[in-house]
């Protein structure tokens, strides 16, 4: 009743029937719709995570070259006539002051969030409006 069989006219159908038939396409659609986008989620998902599988990996591997040019560069000094021990500090105080570098700029980031000034100020006018009724000064809610 709610399909059109071959041979049959569209025209010969009542309106509840063609209702029908409306519906259970849109549904037969929507269920499509649905299920294409789960597959195209799921094959969207392994993708991602292969992504983040080899930035970790890769994250790694520039974390050891890191320590490995650090280890270069202290014998570097070392071949230039420094001490071992000084050689090593000076690379370990260069990364220090990089960091301390990267402290002050992240801080300076942070400290210029404003901090959703604008919403603040239209919640609290919102809120100072809800509590008054109309023009009078009879407060509508209290809090």
């Amino acid at each position: 009743m709610s399909e059109a069989l071959p041979g049959e006219r569209i025209e010969d159908k009542s309106l509840g029937e063609l209702v029908a038939l409306a519906t259970s396409n849109v549904s037969d659609l929507v269920r499509a719709e649905i299920e294409l986008a789960k597959l195209e989620l799921k094959s969207d998902a392994k993708k991602a995570a292969w992504g983040g599988i080899m930035f970790s990996v890769a994250g790694l591997i520039a974390g050891l070259i890191v320590i490995l040019l650090s280890i270069a560069a202290a014998y570097g000094l070392v071949a230039a006539g420094i001490w071992h021990w000084a050689a090593f500090l000076i690379v370990a105080a260069a990364y220090l002051l990089l960091a301390l570098l990267l402290l002050l700029i992240g801080w300076l980031r942070i400290k210029r969030i404003e901090g959703a000034k604008r919403s603040r100020k239209s919640l609290k006018d919102d809120m100072t409006m809800l509590r008054r009724r109309g023009d009078s000064d009879t407060p509508a809610l209290k809090g």
